[in-house]
């Protein structure tokens, strides 16, 4: 079968999208919609996309896609996405972060019950291939039992946090967090639309006892000169051994106790990143039983982790995640505490 895919907004982030259809055998770009006609047509052009609209309801009913990639700002996506699902679009890949703050998150929960429409998360990093053989190497117990997580971001949260902390949970196998401490300073709205403290640094205990550290932002390890959106990465500590991903580079150990290293090309490797996000929302489709591993369940579990920080920032404490219903007005309280306000 070839889905017919359309994508919802073409600013930076929608070329990514776009560019990675050289890779998808299952599916064709056959759309585009966005307000701005003047992008609309550059974008067209760009990649050969002859249908373009700028009313989305329109291209919702005369193309009627089997999927959308949402490429919109965050700021926008509750409405944009209860607007796909009443449409019954059958899936939607949305750009992270999924929320802002924590009345979004409850609307996207009530969302996520309540709707067919399969919605996952824009996070490509889970399928780029050195992150999927270091999930297999790890899984296949390369390196004993997985004990602890270490990853941080350049960019704040809401910039690439979201990213790393992804791939956490990944490397956890997707063990529910139990607890959050966090600590959080400063405020800076990125761009007018994703606002996150300028650092923030999470402790989490997951089920099983694998324990994890979350940092982004300022104070970040850097690995390489260059701006700090070129900074990601993520380390996986096990009983005898590790695995250690970055942007652009890779650390294993080995069973006689030296370690491997190596350089890689990230850029190469988002675009495949990118395609097998979008396959991965095809096997869903075809199979319920098969969702996507950025499916926007288990993207509202990380984005719990962020709210419960910051909650554990503005009252000192850990917080437990069993019974943790973080407040609508969360984030204000937030940028009350530092000083935003």
């Amino acid at each position: 079968m070839s889905y017919h895919c359309a994508i919802l907004g073409c600013g930076g982030r929608a070329h990514g999208h776009a560019a990675a259809y050289q890779h998808v055998t299952r599916g064709e770009l056959v759309a585009l919609c966005d307000l701005d006609s003047e992008r609309l047509n550059a974008f067209g052009d760009q990649f050969g996309v002859a249908e373009r609209y700028t009313d989305l309801k329109q291209m919702l009913a005369e193309v009627q896609p089997d999927v959308v990639h949402l490429c919109t700002q965050p700021t926008a996506r509750v409405g944009l996405m209860t607007l796909l699902s009443e449409a019954e679009v059958p899936g939607v890949i949305l750009e992270k972060p999924a929320c802002i703050g924590a009345d979004d998150y409850k609307a996207l929960r009530a969302l996520e019950a309540a709707s067919k429409t399969r919605f996952a998360v824009n996070h490509q990093l889970r399928h780029h291939p050195q992150v999927l053989q270091f999930l297999d190497e790890i899984a296949e117990g390369q390196i004993g039992e997985v004990r602890f997580i270490d990853a941080s971001s350049g960019l704040p949260m809401n910039g690439q946090g979201v990213h790393v902390l992804d791939l956490m949970f990944a490397f956890a196998g997707y063990q529910k967090p139990q607890t959050v401490f966090g600590a959080s300073s400063g405020y800076d709205d990125i761009n007018g639309h994703h606002p996150s403290p300028r650092t923030a640094e999470s402790l989490i205990t997951f089920e099983g006892g694998i324990r994890g550290a979350l940092q982004a932002g300022e104070g970040a390890p850097q690995f390489n000169e260059g701006v700090n959106w070129m900074h990601k990465r993520c380390a996986v500590y096990g009983t005898h051994g590790f695995r250690h991903w970055r942007m652009y580079g890779w650390e294993k150990s080995l069973p006689d106790g030296t370690v491997e290293q190596g350089e890689k090309d990230y850029a190469a490797e988002d675009i495949l990143g990118q395609a097998g996000l979008t396959n991965a929302m095809f096997d869903w489709i075809e199979d319920a039983a098969k969702p996507s591993p950025t499916n926007l369940s288990v993207s509202l579990d990380e984005w719990l982790v962020i709210l419960a920080g910051y909650m554990s920032t503005v009252e000192a404490r850990p917080v437990e995640m069993a019974d943790f219903d973080p407040p609508e007005d969360l984030l204000d309280r937030f940028k009350r505490f530092v000083g935003a306000e």
